[in-house]
């Protein structure tokens, strides 16, 4: 079963499942990976410039026997490349390391400075009216990026990909960007790994007969956010897209809301870079 899609409010559609290629080695490795998530069903293959394997993620994408049509790549523009000039410039290199001739959704990877990401959205915007690219976004932002990007763009972000797992679920920021039409995606949606022994998913994954990584995905799905597990693992990343048999109920959903402990791991964007 394929992955449901979640309409961006340009129109274009995003597979609300993919495969998240973050520390992903490039060349044979990055391409296996594809070729693995490709057969297993996904069709959303999330990248970065910072991740260093869009190379392989292209070789990937050229033998895995599907058309490159109904493969949607996202890829993200690393820190040091902010400023309109530089973004143009490192889109291309993207590009031409991905061996494509568009972009599905091009993302800003982190905020950085007002003035910078402001500037950097101008050549987004660029990138999309020459249609270089099918949908632009942001990752990391929280609502004040988002207020002091909105009051000046002609383009308003289509996604916003964010941190967001079992103990830090994001209720305000997704409210918030579903009132702007701004269609959230969780990374590190697994928490590292450390979600899958809590107490109430391994209770809901035995209730289910499925695995507790499973569990935590199909919440995602049950929440409208797009969801981009990763895995290296031929045997997980097949189970992590299998999660279109079987839902979560109305109890189920409370219990995955009470472990909200609005914990982060990684960076807080109003610090880093």
């Amino acid at each position: 079963m394929p992955a449901p899609l979640i309409e961006l409010s340009n129109g274009v559609k995003i597979p609300q499942v993919g495969i998240g290629m973050w520390q992903t080695a490039d060349g044979d490795a990055a391409s296996q990976v594809v070729q693995w998530a490709v057969s297993a069903g996904y069709r959303h293959i999330d990248t970065a410039k910072l991740y260093n394997n869009e190379e392989g993620i292209g070789a990937g994408v050229k033998v895995c026997g599907v058309p490159r049509e109904e493969i949607f790549i996202t890829t993200k523009l690393a820190n040091e490349d902010h400023g309109y000039e530089n973004t143009l410039k490192a889109f291309e290199e993207s590009r031409k390391r991905l061996g494509v001739d568009y972009v599905d959704l091009y993302l800003i990877h982190w905020p950085g400075q007002q003035k910078t990401f402001i500037d950097t959205w101008r050549a987004f915007e660029k990138l999309y009216e020459e249609k270089k690219v099918r949908a632009i976004g942001v990752s990391n932002f929280e609502e004040n990026h988002l207020e002091e990007l909105l009051a000046v763009c002609k383009v308003a972000p289509m996604v916003n990909q964010v941190e967001m797992h079992p103990d830090f679920q994001r209720p305000e920021l997704r409210a918030y960007c579903a009132k702007k039409g701004i269609v959230v995606t969780g990374w590190r949606p697994l928490g590292k790994g450390s979600m899958l022994e809590m107490p109430i998913i391994v209770k809901l994954a035995e209730k289910h007969k499925c695995a507790p990584a499973q569990v935590i995905i199909r919440w995602f799905v049950q929440l409208g956010v797009v969801v981009i597990p990763k895995s290296a693992n031929e045997e997980r990343i097949k189970a992590n897209f299998d999660v279109f048999g079987f839902q979560l109920d109305e109890e189920d959903m409370q219990a995955m809301k009470s472990l909200d402990e609005n914990k982060r791991m990684g960076f807080d964007p109003n610090t880093y870079f």
